[in-house]
């Protein structure tokens, strides 16, 4: 069973957080203020807090940009997951991930069926890393931003968490670049 092992040290990490939407501004975003207030309690970082419009071209800008930045160990979007035409976050995510984490969503839907049953399959929550950077997308709604931290993301970017955890893989995850210098 999972576990926190506390004689090994906590590693904050450094997360940027993205709200797609067309609709919400930095005093209507619930879900990214939601999102940024679990993170600094998990006594991580947050890096920066942005809105995007469900562009597919601009979040892929701004993500590669993220990716780029060496002080960004972790982003997480909110919103743009879902199943209707303007909602393209996964499209712009398959644009920038070198993996994907297939267990993230899979978890996500799992979890989320137990509060919201079968509406769930309308959620295209996905997780990857790319440049050696983790990226999570989550759906846009308070509810869905708690599930995700709370029930996954807050303990896999825990080093104490026990068996395994993400934050123990991050200095391997450009092994491939290394290898190919």
């Amino acid at each position: 069973m999972a576990r926190l092992d506390d004689s090994r040290p906590f590693l904050p990490v450094t997360i940027a957080v993205l709200t797609v939407s067309d609709t919400r501004t930095p005093d209507t975003d619930t879900s990214g203020a939601t999102l940024a207030a679990r993170i600094a309690a998990a006594g991580h970082h947050v890096a920066v807090r942005a809105i995007e419009k469900d562009d597919a071209g601009l979040i892929e800008a701004l993500l590669r940009r993220w990716i780029a930045d060496p002080a960004i160990d972790v982003v997480i979007t909110t919103g743009g997951t879902g199943i209707t035409g303007r909602d393209v976050t996964p499209e712009a995510f398959d644009r920038v991930l070198d993996k994907r984490i297939e267990g993230f969503g899979e978890l996500f839907r799992m979890l989320s069926f137990q509060k919201i049953g079968t509406s769930t399959i309308q959620s295209r929550a996905i997780g990857g890393v790319a440049g050696g950077t983790y990226l999570f997308a989550l759906p846009g709604s308070t509810g869905a931003v708690k599930d995700g931290w709370d029930d996954i993301l807050v303990h896999q970017l825990d080093n104490r968490h026990r068996p395994c955890n993400l934050v123990e893989l991050m200095p391997r995850l450009q092994e491939h670049l290394k290898a190919a210098e």
